[in-house]
C-alpha cells in the first residue's frame, strides 16, 4: 500500500513539475509552487527527485516518454509522422514550450538518456531506410530528422502578427505533411 501512495505522489509531482516548467522554464519555476500543486511538501519532492534541475530532468524525461507513446515513429511513412508531431503539439502547446525551455536552458547540460536513446533509435531507423532506399539519401539522417521536426513544429513559432491570415489547423497540418512529402521526393 505504501509503494502505491509513493507512485501516486511521484506522478502528481511530475505532472505539476511539467506544468510549472512549461510555463516558466527552469530558472523561473518554483519548487514551492510545484509542491503545492502536487499536494506534498518540498522535503518530499526533494527526497524523490533531488534538486530542481534533477526534477526538471525527470519531468522532461516523463514528457518525452508520453510524447513517444502518442506520436511513434515510422520510417516508412515520415509524412504521417510529421502530421502526428503537428497534432501532438497542436493539442499540447505547453509540451512544445517545455521542449523549448529544455533547448534554451540546457544547451550544455548533461544529455538526458531519454533524448539520447530516442535520437539514436530514430537516426538508426532513418539510416536503415536509406539503405533500403525507402528514404531519400539527399540529406543525412540527422539533417532529415531535424528538417521534419522543424516543419512539423513551424506553425507553433509563427509571429502572432499574422493573426487572421493563419490558416486553420487542418490546412496547417496538410501543409506540414505535403512539405515533408516534397523533401522526401
Amino acid at each position: 500500500m505504501q509503494q502505491r501512495n509513493a507512485d501516486r505522489t511521484k506522478a502528481r509531482i511530475l505532472a505539476a513539475a511539467i506544468e510549472e516548467f512549461a510555463a516558466r522554464g527552469i530558472a523561473g519555476a518554483r519548487v514551492d509552487r510545484i509542491a503545492e500543486v502536487a499536494g506534498c511538501n518540498k522535503a518530499m519532492l526533494y527526497a524523490y527527485f533531488g534538486n530542481k534541475h534533477e526534477l526538471f530532468d525527470a519531468a522532461f524525461s516523463a514528457n518525452v516518454d508520453e510524447y513517444l507513446d502518442e506520436v511513434g515513429f515510422d520510417v516508412d511513412d515520415l509524412p504521417a509522422y510529421a502530421g502526428r508531431v503537428f497534432d501532438y503539439f497542436e493539442a499540447h502547446p505547453d509540451r512544445l514550450r517545455l521542449s523549448t525551455w529544455y533547448r534554451l536552458e540546457r544547451p550544455e547540460g548533461q544529455p538526458l538518456e531519454a533524448i539520447v536513446a530516442v535520437n539514436h533509435s530514430r537516426l538508426d531507423e532513418l539510416q536503415r531506410g536509406m539503405r533500403r532506399r525507402v528514404v531519400t539519401r539527399q540529406f543525412s539522417a540527422v539533417t532529415l530528422l531535424s528538417l521534419i521536426q522543424a516543419i512539423a513544429t513551424s506553425w507553433s513559432s509563427m509571429n502572432p502578427e499574422y493573426g487572421a491570415d493563419v490558416p486553420s489547423a487542418t490546412v496547417r497540418r496538410r501543409a506540414v505533411v505535403t512539405a515533408v512529402e516534397k523533401i522526401l521526393s
